[in-house]
């Protein structure tokens, strides 16, 4: 910066820096696209005016206007096309404007430019947060800003700071006799939008509503102040939490639950977090995820703070505000910050225990929760590690003990029979497929609960659950299944040599797509049943893909047949009578289908079509 020697009566032309020039360049010609937060940048330094000069009047009573109240003024001029932003803070010299508003640090100014100079994608509010040239961004919408300011001091004379945002600035005195600063913003002709009342408010209210000190146009006060989670919980009432709530999601059904948390400690901490009664949810716009406000000394710093939150709580609605988080870092990283860090620890560890605590003393409620959030527990539980123990409390299933009954891990084990130890699992694409399942004859045999997983976040969440408190969980289409307890054998229908011929000529009509046909050790009153000896997870992911519609390879399995059921013996006569009826290759098409059908893996069903009226046919000749 170069200073020409002139009267300090008289104005002075100063000129910016080359960094400082770079960075007024970019603002006002970078084409952000929430060019609205000039406001917000203005109304937080205002704000800072109003802290110090409060600050400086607790030992010190000799100021200008020492019983004017603190506040900050906003006014548009439609005709003029200004914007005015006053305040009764601690004011500057001529001095001071020279070093605040003349001069950003050298680092943060080249940093700044050469963020842009990379093209990395940011908004606005990040870039500007991050380097603290805040005050520019009203280069963004004005081609001319006056700032006139008093400071504290009694003895100190008003002064006049003026820039088009070119290389220089004006800066000298001026007649002003309150304390405090007003700024006026000349708008471009692509920002005459901004010099609305209406705009002004909506801007404050989305940004700037609860910033401590009164923020008035004309006679009437624009933001609340008071922020509901700044309050502690004992003061608030049911009302307020379902206004904040409408407010929040503009729904009208109240929430599920809202939890309140306001601590010192160990990080300052200021938030109230919904749980909606829906998934779906918006009467704008149909959505399911939800938004965390993120506010930073009561100024909105980001509209939804993602990072705040493990992403399988993205349904939750909610505000929090922490004094230990600086403007800077939060626009900057939040990810980095270990500030956030320990507030997502502190926001997950008390999302999980509200949700436990929920489930103990109002089942009925928490049931409601799982209907509509389940499966994003379960991709939790695929996801997050380090709390699994605290999602698998929350988890709910369907059984074969029937009904509409949910049951918890820790019931299913309490229920297990003597010498069992795993939790056996049956993958359905419904409940109703689940419950006719043939995989499910010998466990009901030997009463021999089975857990019926037909959502289809189930087979991404076994990815994360493949054991619980010892025991291991198993698939019941498993080969090589072996399960507790005696039963009395069944009596096979044919002898082993008629059945291997019959085993042979489903192995010769089937081919390929079965990997072996064979005696069912296990089934009792089912006909057949298609069981895997694929390790891991495999058949669980291609049951997600085969969902989703994405084509996929099937995996071969293996067909069992009953030699004790009516329909397997019927047709072991057929094939010894004559191997190559054709009714015969039909029925074993059909029984093959069936169980495909039953597992959720026939890739086009209407193929059955064709062959059920020929079965039929031959039903209704016979």
């Amino acid at each position: 910066m170069t200073t020409e020697p002139t009267s300090l009566q008289e104005p002075q032309a100063l000129t910016f820096k080359a960094e400082v020039q770079q960075v007024l360049q970019i603002l006002a010609h970078s084409l952000y696209t929430d060019r609205e937060i000039f406001l917000r940048e203005l109304i937080s330094n205002a704000s800072d005016a109003l802290n110090r000069i409060q600050f400086e009047m607790v030992t010190n009573q000799d100021v200008v206007d020492s019983d004017a109240e603190l506040a900050i003024r906003i006014e548009a001029d439609t005709e003029a096309k200004t914007v005015t932003i006053s305040d009764s803070g601690i004011g500057m010299t001529r001095e001071e404007m020279i070093e605040h508003l003349g001069t950003i640090a050298q680092s943060s100014a080249r940093a700044f430019v050469q963020q842009n100079r990379d093209g990395h994608k940011a908004t606005a509010s990040e870039i500007i947060g991050q380097f603290g040239v805040g005050f520019y961004s009203v280069f963004m919408v004005a081609d001319r800003v006056t700032v006139v300011s008093r400071s504290f001091r009694p003895d100190a004379e008003a002064a006049i700071w003026e820039s088009v945002g070119d290389a220089s600035y004006q800066v000298g005195p001026a007649e002003r006799e309150q304390r405090g600063t007003t700024i006026t913003l000349h708008l471009k002709e692509d920002a005459h939008e901004f010099a609305t009342s209406w705009r002004l408010e909506q801007i404050i209210k989305r940004h700037s509503d609860f910033v401590a000190f009164p923020i008035y146009s004309g006679e009437r006060q624009l933001n609340q102040r008071k922020a509901l989670w700044r309050r502690a919980p004992r003061e608030v009432e049911a009302e307020q939490y379902q206004n904040l709530y409408r407010q929040l999601t503009l729904e009208s059904d109240e929430p599920l639950l809202q939890i309140h948390l306001s601590t010192d400690v160990p990080v300052d901490l200021h938030t109230i977090l919904f749980i909606p009664s829906k998934r779906e949810r918006g009467l704008l716009e149909r959505r399911v995820e939800g938004k965390v406000r993120l506010y930073s000394r009561k100024v909105l710093i980001l509209e939804e703070a993602k990072e705040l939150i493990p992403t399988y709580f993205r349904f939750i609605e909610g505000v929090v505000d922490s004094e230990d988080l600086p403007l800077n870092v939060a626009r900057e990283s939040v990810q980095s910050s270990p500030v956030m860090q320990r507030i997502r620890k502190t926001l997950t560890g008390r999302l999980h225990r509200e949700l436990n605590e929920l489930a103990d003393r109002d089942s009925a409620k928490f049931a409601n929760f799982w209907s509509e959030f389940g499966v994003f527990i379960k991709e939790g539980i695929a996801t997050d590690y380090e709390h699994r123990s605290e999602l698998l409390k929350l988890l709910r299933f369907h059984t074969t003990r029937g009904g509409e009954e949910l049951v918890t891990l820790g019931q299913y084990k309490s229920r297990i029979v003597d010498g069992q130890q795993e939790i056996y699992y049956l993958l359905a694409s419904s409940l109703e497929a689940g419950r006719s399942s043939p995989h499910l004859d010998p466990f009901q045999a030997r009463g021999i609960e089975v857990l019926i997983l037909h959502d289809l976040m189930d087979g991404f969440m076994l990815s994360g659950l493949r054991e619980y408190e010892g025991l291991r969980l198993r698939n019941v289409d498993d080969a090589d299944l072996e399960l507790p307890g005696e039963l009395e054998a069944v009596t096979p229908l044919v002898d082993d040599a008629t059945f291997s011929r019959l085993a042979e000529r489903v192995a010769q009509l089937l081919g390929e797509r079965v990997k072996e046909v064979r005696a069912s050790k296990l089934l009792r009153g089912s006909p057949a049943r298609l069981v895997s000896d694929d390790e891991g997870i495999g058949r669980e992911m291609q049951r997600i893909q085969q969902v989703l519609g994405r084509e996929t390879e099937q995996t071969r399995r293996i067909l069992e047949l009953n030699p004790a059921s009516e329909l397997v013996a019927a047709l072991a006569r057929r094939v010894e009578a004559n191997a190559e009826d054709a009714l015969t290759a039909v029925v074993i098409e059909q029984l093959y289908d069936n169980e495909l059908l039953i597992e959720g893996l026939h890739q086009n069903p209407a193929t059955m079509v064709p062959r059920i009226m020929q079965l039929l046919a031959a039903a209704v000749r016979s």
